[in-house]
């Protein structure tokens, strides 16, 4: 779709990415930093100062305790998944994946011939914790939960969340990958991540993405906490994987974590959010409930028989706007009028789409 709008001039609201820059302090430090002796290989597992610095963001954040030993700098957060994945599941296992479904986890389970076990969000794009107990058996070696969620801009309340991690506790050989890149992008102002279940602990991946915190997904700098256990086994992989990740990028973050204030984020992007959905206000796209992340889900029924993927592509071309069909993230019932419009832009790019949105 992206590539679709590039050719056709559209407004991009379909590829998640911000449309607009760093901030002038994140320049001028990655600019110094740029002087400095950082052009060769940094540690395998990370650069010290910036592992100690997201033990001190995951302490704050969560009150949590871990150590440096626990952290693991990626080449962004896909890396981060594809490398636990092949650490930890065998041929022959089940992950289990909630669609619709980011669309990197399959191919790293189907590359380990593992099985994929696919539960659907009901058909209000809630948890169904119920058919996620359903799905679970002996063989599932790992259950995959994103949350805050891409693409529907879903935040699993602490009330699913609780049930979810109770269902969890019967299967203590089922791996939990928190898949929580979004974290700091939720508007329900409760605590929702898996950093809060000490019980699960033992045999939690979390995973980050500096990417969507610090609004720079170009730089593919994400981490992933695990305990030693789990990350001696993960490193096993990194090691011949990627090795490393890049030394500049490493310290221009840990420089700037500093100074940046982690919990204006969920505000700011609120704050887009709302710019969206007030544009839309009198179109007759069904807005769908927007609780995290930086998608708005809108629903397409009551404007069109089309599917979503013709409606997508149609929008692009004859209207100039930009959007995800969200039938592409799912294996199996698929719905088919539900389409993700990516918020993280400027003002005037929400505005102007909104604007011909509401033409339609």
């Amino acid at each position: 779709m992206s590539a679709l709008a590039a050719e056709t001039g559209a407004i991009n609201l379909s590829q998640g990415f911000p449309g607009f820059p760093v901030s002038e302090d994140f320049k001028r430090i990655l600019a110094d930093t740029i002087h400095q002796n950082v052009h060769q290989y940094a540690p395998m597992q990370g650069l010290l100062t910036l592992r100690e610095q997201i033990r001190q963001v995951v302490d704050q954040e969560y009150q949590r305790k871990i150590g440096a030993g626990d952290i693991l700098i990626t080449a962004g957060a896909t890396q981060a998944i594809f490398t636990v994945v092949q650490a930890l599941v065998n041929e022959g296992d089940e992950v289990l994946i909630i669609d619709p479904a980011y669309d990197c986890y399959r191919p790293a389970i189907d590359l380990v011939k593992a099985k994929a076990v696919h539960v659907s969000l009901d058909n209000e794009l809630r948890l169904d914790v119920g058919a996620i107990e359903d799905a679970l058996t002996p063989k599932t070696r790992m259950i995959i939960v994103n949350n805050p969620h891409n693409p529907t801009g879903t935040v699993f309340p602490k009330s699913q969340m609780d049930s979810l991690v109770g269902v969890l506790e019967k299967y203590p050989d089922c791996f939990i990958l928190a898949d929580e890149v979004y974290e700091f992008i939720n508007f329900l102002g409760e605590p929702v991540s898996f950093n809060y279940y000490p019980q699960l602990f033992d045999r939690l991946i979390c995973i980050s993405s500096f990417g969507k915190t610090l609004h720079a997904t170009g730089w593919k700098v994400g981490y992933l906490t695990a305990p030693d256990k789990i990350m001696k086994e993960i490193l096993k992989v990194h090691q011949f994987l990627v090795f490393s990740v890049s030394h500049f990028a490493q310290s221009a973050i840990a420089e700037y974590l500093k100074i940046f204030d982690i919990k204006e984020l969920a505000g700011f992007y609120r704050a887009k959010q709302e710019i969206l959905s007030n544009s839309l206000s009198k179109s007759s796209l069904k807005l769908m409930p927007c609780s995290g992340t930086y998608f708005q889900v809108v629903d397409i029924s009551g404007v069109t028989d089309m599917g979503d993927v013709d409606y997508a592509i149609w929008l692009t071309k004859e209207k100039g706007v930009a959007t995800i069909p969200l039938s592409v993230f799912y294996t199996s019932q698929p719905f088919s009028n539900y389409l993700r419009l990516c918020f993280a832009k400027d003002e005037e790019t929400l505005l102007k789409a909104g604007d011909i949105l509401c033409q339609i």
